[in-house]
């Protein structure tokens, strides 16, 4: 099974230069404004994803349950088709003599 970039476990934690705090050049004042906008925007795109998330993972729950119901449904009939087969008996098909006949090749 070939995993994706998303599956690998600690890849989405990796911190990068800006989650560091790490610059190439020194801190300016006025780059306040401008970490401002970066970490709202970053704070936007994680609530996004956490709405998608939940969104999914409702979605998912919904499924499962289907899936439950169907499952339970199933065995049920295929209890009740047991039990009245148990009290059938089935005859057991005639073993017929079949012909035979040699095929050259």
């Amino acid at each position: 099974m070939v995993r994706g970039v998303t599956e690998l476990s600690g890849l989405r934690e990796i911190r990068t230069m800006h989650s560091s705090r790490k610059r190439s050049i020194p801190r300016v004042q006025s780059s306040a404004y401008l970490d401002l906008y970066m970490l709202r925007k970053e704070k936007d795109r994680l609530e996004k994803e956490v709405y998608i998330l939940d969104k999914r993972k409702k979605s998912m729950q919904k499924r499962l349950a289907e899936i439950d119901d169907q499952m339970s449904s199933l065995q049920e009939m295929e209890a009740a088709r047991q039990k009245t087969s148990s009290v059938k008996e089935f005859k057991k098909p005639s073993e017929k003599n079949f012909k035979t006949m040699a095929l050259k090749y």
